[in-house]
């Protein structure tokens, strides 16, 4: 449905030239989004896929182990779509203070991430409102290190941004001054708390990812803290109880049409046919997200039963298997410190599961080796190499 555009021009001028500068009208959109019986059926298959989601408990014996390996696979996978070349390999080396395969400060990005994630479920769980303040945190944490540390981490934009081009004059989008964020921002949090809208939780969220993106409040992280804030919007509004669905793979993957379709609403007000993407990508992702838990159990079950067939050296093995399911690169010294293991039993233990072909050696070296758990990480890196 065609509404002409969705906000007003403003010239304004920056590094030297006026430029057309877009101001989003407040949501939500005017006239009513348009729900045809095609989109109820694609709203309810999406929210059946979510629930499905949700209710991943009953599938993993436990789910904390899924959600810290998916949330960083979500991590490095929204940082390679701003240009990072970090692999989840790289992440979990980084964490366990090794060095990274690719430059510190892309695996940096994707570790302040997590930071920003963290940051934010851990204040909505706590009752504080999901708000600018919040959205102002997490900008904090994901900024706080690494490239950006010079962008105003924490603080709305005080200049003039642009998007795409190589200066304000060739850019693809330029988005309101620097004078109309606060406002504009404020009308979206107040989109955000509206109880008389009456529209679904999916599609709050994916009106305001729009929103977000097109008013860009920071002078960096933007399209980061964008994404995430579907996640946290999912949450708030009772869909999950958990952050477990992440739609970076599914804008990776469908870069041309995510920004075709950004631009379409800004024009011409054509809502219908951004809900219509964002919904298909709730559903292919929620439900690729329980087809990975329900291969992870599979996998944690296959590999559990071939290491109870290797005799005496089953016991040990198998706990060193457990810590491997929880994550899924450690060294020798992790099992020492963390799990209680002996130098001498986790090295056997190792050998056994390197035999089995189950664990992998990163490093190559003789000293201070990282072991993964070749195939769970397989399963993860799916869709997770830099673009």
């Amino acid at each position: 449905m065609n509404r002409a555009a969705t906000g007003t021009y403003r010239i304004t001028s920056t590094a030297g030239e006026q430029v057309r500068a877009f101001v989003p009208l407040p949501l939500p959109p005017s006239p009513s989004l348009e729900i045809t019986g095609a989109q109820q059926l694609l709203l309810e298959r999406a929210t059946l896929a979510v629930g499905r989601l949700d209710s991943i408990s009953t599938l993993l014996p436990d789910p904390q182990l899924f959600l810290y390996s998916y949330v960083r696979r979500e991590a490095v996978l929204s940082s390679q779509i701003e240009g990072t070349q970090s692999s989840l390999s790289d992440l979990l080396l980084f964490e366990m203070e090794e060095a990274p395969g690719t430059p510190l400060e892309d695996v940096v990005e994707v570790s302040n991430y997590i930071a920003a994630l963290e940051h934010g479920m851990a204040r909505l769980r706590e009752g504080f409102p999901l708000s600018n303040r919040l959205l102002r945190e997490m900008h904090a944490a994901l900024m706080a290190k690494g490239r950006g540390g010079d962008k105003q981490p924490g603080e709305f934009r005080r200049s003039q941004n642009w998007i795409g081009g190589t200066r304000p004059g060739n850019a693809r989008f330029v988005p309101p001054p620097p004078e109309d964020v606060e406002s504009c921002m404020g009308e979206l949090e107040r989109f955000l708390h509206s109880e008389t809208n009456g529209l679904p939780v999916l599609l709050r969220a994916a009106l305001a990812h729009v929103q977000f993106e097109t008013i860009h409040p920071f002078l960096d992280g933007n399209g980061r803290l964008g994404r995430l804030l579907i996640a946290l919007l999912l949450h708030h509004g009772g869909l999950l109880a958990e952050p477990l669905l992440y739609l970076s793979l599914f804008f990776k993957e469908n870069r041309p049409a995510y920004y075709d379709l950004l631009d379409r609403v800004r024009s011409t007000g054509d809502w219908e046919a951004w809900v219509d993407f964002f919904l298909e990508g709730v559903e292919q992702t929620a439900r690729g997200a329980v087809q990975t838990a329900r291969r992870l159990v599979d996998l944690f079950e296959a590999d559990t039963r071939r290491i109870q067939k290797t005799g005496r050296a089953a016991a040990n093995a198998l706990r060193v298997l457990a810590a491997l399911r929880q994550r899924p690169a450690l060294t020798l010294k992790h099992l020492r410190d963390v799990h209680g293991m002996t130098f001498p039993t986790a090295s056997k233990a190792m050998q056994a599961l390197l035999s089995a072909g189950i664990v992998r050696e990163l490093t190559g070296q003789r000293r201070n080796r990282v072991f993964v758990y070749d195939a769970y990480l397989a399963v993860l890196n799916e869709g997770g190499q830099p673009l």
